[in-house]
């Protein structure tokens, strides 16, 4: 692997604190878990990404597109390639009366505070969601009956060329933890959301609300990727999981979260084998009791 050439290069056009060797991955994810990155990048501008992805591509180094890791399981063993990350240095947010622009690093709940800010409804499910724009874009990201299809416009993607486009909200296929940027692997670059005026006052409430009814249900407390799987239509993954017995089952230091089953947690000492075990295990036992499948909705990185 042409490692060394790719670094050489990135030091031309990315200043070298933007560039990390050997970057630890658990420093990176909400889980805490994940060896080291042979390269890790956290590009400032879009030229920047796109000169990445370009030499990525030309050298045949594969990279993997990142945000805060809220959704992200890493492998001990580390990622072999580039890592870049979409985070604090593109996460701009701008508010034009009913529409909010923001790039694909701006945090969820950062969108929703400036929207409460601006008096602007419609954003409030996604207060509580520990992820940025870009994931959410890409999974479509949803909580208490929202979801990310319901307020956007259009959203600006990059290419494994390196060429950039706008998608309407009609060309993202928008659908249950799924779109288009999934099926061609494009990267959000920004996201175009259409809010309504509302009363401050009652978007606080319900904020407030949906924050509590978080606290009290989700296994917040402990490191975790959120949700480990996507619901089954017709059942709740969580439900299903504790109707198996697997409340509390435990493999070394991950466990199913006793607070809510459809939360595989860490107990501060889950190694990646632990975690993709348990939810091996799981899979299992709910497809043997009930002939369902569960699949995963967090990102599962292991070379």
């Amino acid at each position: 692997m042409q490692i060394n050439e790719v670094l050489n290069d990135l030091c031309t056009k990315i200043p070298s604190e933007n560039i990390l060797l050997n970057e630890p991955m658990k420093e990176h994810t909400s889980f805490k878990i994940g060896g080291p990155a042979d390269l890790f990048v956290t590009p400032t501008t879009i030229e920047m990404l796109a000169y990445t992805v370009r030499l990525c591509k030309n050298k045949q180094i594969p990279y993997y597109i990142i945000g805060n890791g809220s959704n992200l399981l890493v492998d001990d063993d580390g990622i072999r390639g580039v890592v870049i990350q979409l985070y604090k240095n593109l996460c701009d947010i701008k508010v034009e009366e009913t529409l909010i622009t923001a790039y694909s690093g701006a945090l969820l709940s950062k969108i929703a505070s400036i929207a409460l800010e601006h008096e602007l409804t419609g954003f409030e499910f996604a207060q509580g969601i520990p992820g940025t724009l870009g994931g959410a874009v890409a999974m479509n990201a949803g909580a208490y009956g929202g979801e990310i299809k319901d307020v956007i416009i259009s959203a600006d993607i990059m290419d494994h060329e390196g060429c950039i486009r706008t998608l309407t909200k009609e060309e993202l296929a928008l659908g249950y933890r799924t779109s288009s940027i999934q099926t061609h692997d494009y990267i959000v670059l920004k996201a175009v959301l259409q809010l309504t005026k509302g009363q401050r006052d009652q978007i606080a409430r319900v904020m407030k609300d949906l924050a509590g009814r978080r606290r009290d249900k989700q296994p917040l407390e402990m490191a975790s990727a959120g949700s480990t799987f996507k619901r089954p239509e017709g059942y709740f993954a969580g439900k299903l999981i504790m109707d198996a017995g697997l409340k509390g089952y435990r493999i070394g230091g991950a466990m199913v979260s006793e607070k809510h089953c459809g939360f595989v947690v860490s107990d501060g000492s889950a190694t990646f084998k632990d975690v993709k075990e348990l939810i091996a295990h799981i899979k299992l036992t709910v497809k043997e009791k009930f002939n369902i499948d569960l699949h995963p909705e967090i990102k599962i990185i292991s070379n």
